[in-house]
């Protein structure tokens, strides 16, 4: 008897680590993400960081939103959330400058889905200032005061910051979202769909809150 429940309560252990190995193994780098050469400095070093990358132009980005704010609102307080509009060509930057220009008027919640939708729904491009003034007069921002950010010092100097931080994340895409300025994570040939890239952002999520936890760190 006592060696029946030897057997069992090893087969147990067995099946539990193996459990364990096939969580940690679940996903893979270099097949489900992919580990930054150098890795980019988060805003906060006791968080966890989860940066957005996107575009307001990309229709992917724009089925994506519903998504990822509803996502969004389940991380823990050790978790921040950063939007990253990405950019590699002229109309891309002038998206991130009115990304950029809603942050500093503090009207990003209201103007972020009403941009997209003026995109990818009406079908304006908000390619130049007049357009984009237009919208933001939609929604009680006088022109005078979009006049004034939109042209700023500090909006011009984080759109090329931004613009310059796209190597250092590597993203060629959108959207891809970057955990703790280590990992990136974006749809591919193994990835296949956006509700599982937030799978595997969940999954490095917790790789990154163990090792922030971890005695000695």
């Amino acid at each position: 008897m006592k060696l029946v429940m030897k057997a069992l309560i090893l087969v147990g252990m067995l099946t539990q680590a193996v459990s364990i190995q096939a969580q940690i193994e679940r996903y893979v780098v270099g097949t489900h993400y992919t580990e930054l050469p150098t890795p980019v400095n988060t805003l906060d070093a006791s968080k966890v960081e989860v940066l957005e990358a996107f575009w307001y132009g990309c229709s992917h980005c724009f089925r994506f939103e519903p998504l990822i704010m509803a996502w969004e609102e389940d991380l823990g307080d050790d978790v921040d959330f950063v939007r990253f509009p990405a950019s590699w060509n002229p109309l891309m930057k002038v998206h991130a400058q009115i990304y950029y220009t809603a942050e500093t008027l503090d009207v990003v919640e209201v103007l972020h889905q009403e941009v997209y939708k003026a995109i990818n729904v009406q079908g304006n491009r908000l390619a130049n200032e007049g357009q984009i003034a237009d919208l933001f007069a939609e929604h009680g921002i006088s022109t005078e005061d979009f006049e004034s950010a939109f042209n700023s010092f500090s909006v011009l100097t984080r759109v090329n910051q931004a613009e310059k931080r796209m190597s250092d994340y590597q993203i060629r895409s959108t959207p891809n979202l970057i955990i703790n300025g280590k990992y990136l994570v974006t749809t591919g040939e193994v990835v296949r769909t956006q509700e599982e890239m937030l799978q595997v952002a969940d999954f490095l999520i917790e790789k990154e809150r163990s090792a922030l936890g971890a005695p000695g760190d």
